[in-house]
């Protein structure tokens, strides 16, 4: 008697799948341990210097305001919001008035999502020193 699971019609690309998952970690580990035995650890002048010329480079705290994301994000929300009025402007009179009231509610949902961020200070931009 046979095993159903052996029977199964993709049986064969789950062993696959096993294989090669075994066998990219397997490569991977290999890699890494030899590329860490052959890496040269040594600190040299000419390794930290600056290439050709310029001025010495000089580390920095690379710091961006969360603002600037939620900026970014409420740029793109809106900006996508305001893509889905055009089709409705364009076949304005072929909706109707079922059109020109949904219309209507989705510029309030816009418009009250616009006051909570608003309210919430998301539109002011902070210094940050």
């Amino acid at each position: 008697m046979t095993d159903p699971m052996l029977m199964h019609p993709y049986f064969g690309v789950f062993i696959l799948f096993v294989f090669t998952f075994l066998a990219f970690n397997t490569t991977l580990r290999i890699q890494r341990f030899i590329s860490r035995k052959l890496a040269d650890k040594k600190n040299e002048k000419l390794k930290l210097a600056a290439y050709e010329c310029g001025p010495l480079p000089i580390k920095q705290q690379n710091r961006i305001s969360h603002q600037f994301y939620i900026m970014a994000m409420l740029f793109i929300l809106f900006d996508v919001e305001v893509i889905f009025m055009f089709p409705w402007a364009i076949d304005f009179k072929a909706l109707g008035m079922f059109g020109f009231i949904e219309m209507l509610s989705f510029i309030g949902f816009l418009s009250i999502g616009f006051i909570y961020a608003w309210k919430r200070g998301a539109l002011l931009w902070h210094n940050i020193k």
